[in-house]
């Protein structure tokens, strides 16, 4: 089919174009250009980006991006000009004013697409696209020609997708040691015969063998940590014996990652070592995250059928398109196009998925066709398990099923457990969290359209049938009515609090405004206070507070020995699915006991002798001057304490690895951050040397010249970096303020000249995205905070340069205080500074044949803190002016083909 022949607009921040029908493109004013979009609707690629750049929030139009997904849902494309074209095989546009025609030629060959006859999604588009046209979606009345009803009715989604089947408990793995020449032979088998030896590669995979040897104690595992440079091929290092184990034990492997890139990379290697599907057509791999992630089919189904209304019921029956065929459900790092709640707002895809364990199992009527429980049935019966950290961590403290609780486990990305345990095994009283808790047990509040259900109504027939349990069910009901609830910020914000929960939030508010000295209030930040010296009338207030949180507890713990009873003593109209909806909704009190006793004990603490194990603080939450959460915090000192007792102690072999595990040579701060310290025994270690030349493929430029606060130099410098490496930049930032100045003074610019820049905190785009655009084109520029500075794994000259605006020095909270003063001061900074420039400097170089710049724009960088770069890696302090002549005639100077040289002669001694 030839170009649609529609209006198209495209913007970047180059300049504004526009496309009529007849073939006329135009550069136009950002004025004209939202004129011609609000008389018409227009083919557009990104709404809100270009939205963004005209500065016209309510633009509206035919957005390519959502006649893709509804065209080949769950299929992947970068959403930029360049990457609708390779997607559909169209010519690449050679410029900007190229888009719009590209715009007219892709609408074209997508509906071209809708009439072929070898269109594989075709099912249920003609049914979907019914109920699109009833909701005026733009797309609706100029497709629907070209989308043939179908001569049989086709199936409603729910019906239509597949239902998962129980399975037995898998027995428990025998006991298997691996030989060395056994790993070492399955490692050849994974990575090729014939392939390159790795002498690294070999030694850390038989290390890795180690810990899959049977257990000598009980709450003994076997511990490594394994130091891992880049290169290495840690990935199959550890496949290669963890696969040798399970087929010889028929037990389960997981790997917990930090990062859903790191989950897609190791979906991939492990079709080395496992099949696809076994004979019996389960699988020998799962992909396992929590129940967040997944998308639920009860919310959808609301959503469908009037929950939504404007433009979240469009992205409701785009996500059914998607679901029918998504291969896990996963809407967060899965097959869902990353892209696709930005076009609607993220809030619509997050209540499609069960965000606060909302869940009424078995009670619902999609369970056997669940997503999340297909994900958790398959894991049980895994080969290897692909998980997070934090799920991980879950699973051990709380899981449903001690068959799910791992314990054999590979940490990859191993650093970062330190503060996935600190997230996991701490505690917050806020405002929000409190009414989660109130909405779990009591069900939204009046006049809401919400589907949630309270405890009374998701166990209506044990209230009816078990006298004791409705009782407590009531109880707790009546007692949940003290928790806030909505508009809570606005009454403690007029002084009116409704209850002792409102009353201590009110007391926190007002405590950390007076006390707060940390600036934040002027910058619009949030402020904290440490929660200490508290006078008679706010230590009352949280014992009021406690109370009343123990009269909800108290309840509920009844409840949960009615349901247990019921469970071992099943009456006659308890059927299987009801007993596996009481399973839930014991699995789910359980969760909510525990954190109302964590809260009450941070209350009971107030007023009294400190914890040394604690650290508590009061906080306000604020965004841009805004509050948006108020409430007592409580984290471990040290969380590796209860990750070795719920995690470790129950596990039989724990490995973890990383390219940063270690600091420099020193392996003591690693040892103390993986929990091995509070179990008997001494982990065993393990490095690998990165194979990589970073002496003559990298160097460190550490520019002098730029002044600290001087937003126009900082802007400047970011603006001549990237034009004299022609894009390629990573710009990492330690401040989202200072981030968006600098977009804002040097994107318009940067286009002009063919050099697109994109920004976390200012694109309307997820991160993720943002990374696939960034490895999509060479010429781009990314500039982000911290998510962006471990995890990116961008290889090739999309990536050549790194920019630090500055030190990453720690951010100065009271937790890091009290952290900084039990590990040493000043050392402890420095741990933390080095692991952090050690992590950024890893995403430069990620193949052999990569090279570039590492880039510090502080002239306050001690030496101390060199040693985190790889031994031999060159450093030079010198002035901007110097910096851009290296970059601009240095290791870029053969284009394509690979990294010139640093002659010897040229780099510093260090």
């Amino acid at each position: 089919m030839p170009a649609l022949p529609l209006p198209a607009l495209h913007a970047s921040h180059a300049g504004t174009w526009v496309r009529t029908p007849t073939g006329v493109t135009r550069g136009v004013g950002k004025g004209e250009a939202i004129m011609a979009a609000a008389d018409t609707p227009l083919l557009l690629l990104n709404a809100p980006l270009v939205a963004t750049r005209l500065g016209y929030p309510d633009l509206s139009g035919l957005d390519l991006l959502e006649l893709f997904a509804f065209v080949h849902p769950a299929r992947f494309v970068v959403p930029t000009p360049k990457g609708l074209a390779h997607a559909l095989n169209l010519p690449e546009p050679a410029s900007d004013d190229a888009v719009p025609l590209l715009l007219q030629e892709a609408a074209g060959a997508l509906i071209e697409t809708c009439e072929s006859e070898d269109w594989v999604e075709r099912e249920g588009a003609w049914s979907g696209l019914q109920s699109l046209v009833r909701l005026r979606w733009p797309w609706a009345q100029v497709i629907a020609p070209h989308i043939r009803k179908p001569e049989r009715a086709e199936k409603w989604l729910f019906s239509k997708l597949p239902e998962w089947e129980e399975a037995p408990e898998r027995p428990q793995p025998a006991q298997v040691t691996l030989d060395e020449s056994e790993v070492e032979a399955r490692l050849e088998d994974l990575t090729g015969h014939g392939a390159e030896r790795r002498e690294g590669q070999r030694a850390y995979a038989k290390e890795a063998g180690r810990v899959f040897a049977p257990r000598d104690r009980r709450g003994t595992p076997h511990i490594l940590l394994a130091q891992a440079g880049t290169g290495i091929g840690k990935t199959l290092g550890y496949l290669a014996p963890a696969s040798l184990w399970t087929e010889r034990s028929q037990g389960t492997v997981w790997v917990s990652t930090y990062t859903k890139n790191l989950q897609r990379q190791l979906r991939r290697e492990s079709k080395r070592a496992w099949p696809e599907a076994r004979p019996d057509g389960s699988r020998p791999v799962v992909v396992r995250k929590g129940r967040e992630n997944y998308l639920c089919l009860l919310n959808l189904e609301d959503a469908l059928q009037g929950g939504f209304g404007g433009r979240a019921a469009i992205l409701a029956h785009l996500v059914a398109r998607w679901a029918a065929y998504s291969q896990d459900g996963d809407m967060i790092g899965g097959d869902m196009p990353g892209w696709l709640g930005t076009l609607f707002r993220n809030r619509a895809i997050r209540s499609l998925t069960d965000q606060r364990g909302e869940c009424v199992y078995a009670g619902c009527p999609h369970y056997r066709k669940c997503f999340i429980e297909r994900a958790a049935r398959a894991s049980a019966q895994a080969d290897l398990v692909i998980a997070n950290h934090a799920l991980v961590m879950v699973n051990a403290a709380r899981g449903r099923d001690h068959a799910q609780r791992p314990t054999r486990i590979v940490f990859d990305e191993g650093h970062h457990v330190f503060e996935a345990a600190d997230s996991t095994f701490s505690a917050a009283l806020t405002g929000q969290e409190a009414i989660e808790l109130k909405r779990w047990i009591i069900g939204p509040e009046k006049g809401s359209r919400n589907r949630r259900r309270g405890l009374a109504a998701r166990l209506a027939d044990v209230a009816s049938c078990d006298e004791a349990g409705g009782k407590a069910i009531v109880q707790a009901c009546d007692a949940a009515e003290a928790l806030p609830g909505d508009g809570w910020l606005q009454r403690l914000a007029e002084g009116n609090p409704f209850g002792p929960i409102e009353a201590l939030l009110a007391a926190v508010r007002a405590v950390t405004y007076a006390r707060d000295e940390s600036g934040g209030q002027e910058a619009g930040y949030g402020i904290e206070t440490e929660a200490a010296q508290l006078d008679g009338n706010f230590v009352e207030l949280a014992q009021q507070a406690a109370a009343s949180l123990a009269s909800i507890r108290q309840p509920l713990i009844r409840l949960g020995v009615r349901l247990e009873a019921l469970a071992e003593d099943a009456p006659d109209w308890l059927d299987g699915a009801g007993r596996a909806r009481i399973e839930g909704a014991r699995h789910s009190l359980a969760w909510r006991i525990d954190t109302l006793s964590a809260w009450e004990a941070l209350l009971n603490r107030l007023g009294g002798p400190t914890d040394p194990e604690f650290v508590d603080w009061l906080a306000v939450e604020r965004s841009d001057a805004r509050e948006f959460d108020i409430g007592l915090h409580r984290h471990f000192l040290d969380p590796m304490k209860p990750f070795a007792k719920v995690v470790l102690e129950p596990a039989h072999g724990v490995m973890l690895t990383s390219a940063t595990l270690r600091d420099g040579d020193d392996w003591n701060a690693a040892i103390a951050r993986s929990g091995a310290p509070y179990l008997e025994g001494q982990p065993l270690l393990t490095s690998a040397e990165s194979p990589f030349d970073y002496a003559g493929r990298a160097e460190v430029l550490i520019v002098t010249d730029i002044t600290k606060g001087d937003i126009a130099a900082l802007a400047g410098a970011y603006a001549h970096i990237i034009e004299a490496s022609e894009g390629g930049v990573l710009g990492l930032f330690t401040a989202i303020r200072r981030l968006r100045a600098v977009h804002g003074r040097i994107a318009d610019r940067l286009a002009r000249a063919g050099l697109p820049l994109y920004a976390q905190h200012v694109d309307p785009i997820d991160t993720g995205t943002l990374v696939d655009i960034f490895r999509d084109d060479p010429n781009a520029s990314l500039l982000g905070t911290d998510a962006l500075r471990d995890g990116v794994d961008v290889p090739g000259r999309s990536l050549r340069c790194v920019v630090m605006e500055q030190v990453p020095w720690p951010k100065p909270s009271i937790l890091h205080r009290a952290r900084r003063a039990a590990n040493g001061g000043s050392a402890h900074d420095d741990r933390l500074i080095r692991a952090r420039l050690a992590q950024a400097f890893g995403r430069l170089i990620r193949s052999a044949e990569d090279s570039g710049y590492f880039i510090v724009l502080s002239s306050a960088f001690p030496s101390r803190l060199l040693n985190a770069f790889p031994a031999g890696t060159p450093v030079h302090r010198l002035t901007l002016a110097d910096a851009l002549q290296r970059i601009a005639t240095g290791v870029f100077s053969e284009r394509g083909n690979g990294a010139a040289r640093v002659p010897e002669e040229e780099r510093d001694q260090q």
